[in-house]
Parts: structure tokens; sequence; C-alpha cells
């Protein structure tokens, strides 16, 4: 009897046969199949193409460790949380390279009036609200972290979460409703 080709095995199948085999040539189906949804997550969050690219890339070249290590119930809500994170992961890193560009334009000159650090835009004061959003969605439950992005994110409805996720419809609302509460606590603690 011959074995089907691998293109044709499921996320979760390619996931356990790498798991087993650590054989790069897996990840490579798991590539082609989910380029242009990592992509589209990059340019949500990067918006430049040639940037989204290369950390496209980066996302990919991650997967080969981080496969082995997490347990994954669902591939593509996992792998879109991995690609948030790395672009978050890029901005992050993007400003304190462009906060150093700055100091060391102006000598390291720390003149109140000149300093953009400052005085923050909206901009800067919404992306340190998202940060924080994002430490928070990272402390939930995976279950919670799953339903929440899917809801919120992705505007799925509670079926349409419990149909690619697989769990029962009561439990969806469940862990939407405990995952709201809990980032609530979350970011009274942490308001800073």
């Amino acid at each position: 009897m011959t074995q089907a080709p691998i293109t044709s095995h499921n996320d979760l199948e390619l996931v356990t046969l790498y798991k087993e085999t650590r054989d790069k040539s897996i990840l490579g189906v798991l590539f082609k199949r989910y380029t242009r949804f990592v992509f589209s997550v990059c340019m949500k969050y990067l918006k430049e193409e040639d940037t989204c690219k290369d950390v496209v890339m980066d996302i990919f070249e991650q997967l080969f460790d981080k496969l082995l290590k997490h347990e994954i119930s669902n591939f593509k809500p996992w792998l879109y949380s991995v690609a948030k994170n790395e672009c978050l992961h890029h901005i992050r890193d993007r400003r304190h390279v462009l906060k150093d560009e700055w100091y060391e334009k102006n000598n390291g000159a720390d003149v109140m009036e000149n300093n953009p650090f400052l005085y923050p835009d909206k901009e800067i004061v919404l992306n340190n609200q998202f940060m924080k959003l994002e430490r928070a969605i990272a402390d939930l439950s995976e279950e919670q972290k799953i339903c929440i992005e899917l809801f919120y994110l992705h505007d799925k409805s509670y079926e349409d979460i419990s149909l690619s996720t697989g769990y029962d419809m009561k439990k969806v609302k469940s862990y939407i409703q405990n995952g709201k509460r809990n980032l609530k606590i979350y970011l009274l603690k942490n308001h800073e």
C-alpha cells in the first residue's frame, strides 16, 4: 500500500510528523500553505512590503525550533500569534534604533524642547497601550488566548470559533467571557 503524498496531510499531522522526524521538508509544505497568510499578518502590523518579506522568512526559520517546544492544538491561530509577536518585536526593535539614531544625531544632548520622547504623540501612546494589551493576552490560558484573538481580531462568531478549534460552543463563550475578565484585571493591576 502506498503512502499519501505529504502535501495531503493536515496541519497537525505535519506538525506531528516534523516532531517525530525533524525533516525540514515538512516545514516546506507548511511554508507554502501559509506564506500568504503570514505575509498578510505582517503587512497589518509593519506596512512595508520588503520588511514583511524579511520577517516572514524569520518567522518560518523560527518554526524549526518553536514547533519542537510547543504543544499545538490548532496550527493557524498559533501561527498567527507567532507572526504577530514577531512583528511587535520588530516594531519595538525599530523604535529603539530610531531613538538611538536621534540621540546620536543630537550628540546625546537631552534638550527637552527637542526631545520627541518627552512629548509622545497619539500613535506612541496607543502603541504603548497596545503593547500592554499584548502582554495581557499573552498571560491568558491558551484556550482563552485563541478564542479572544479569533473573536476580536478576526471577527469570528462563537460558531466559527467552535468549528475551527473543536471547543464546545459553551466553552467558547466561557473562554471569551473569562478571558475578557482576566484582561481587565491584568490591565487594572498593570496600569503604570
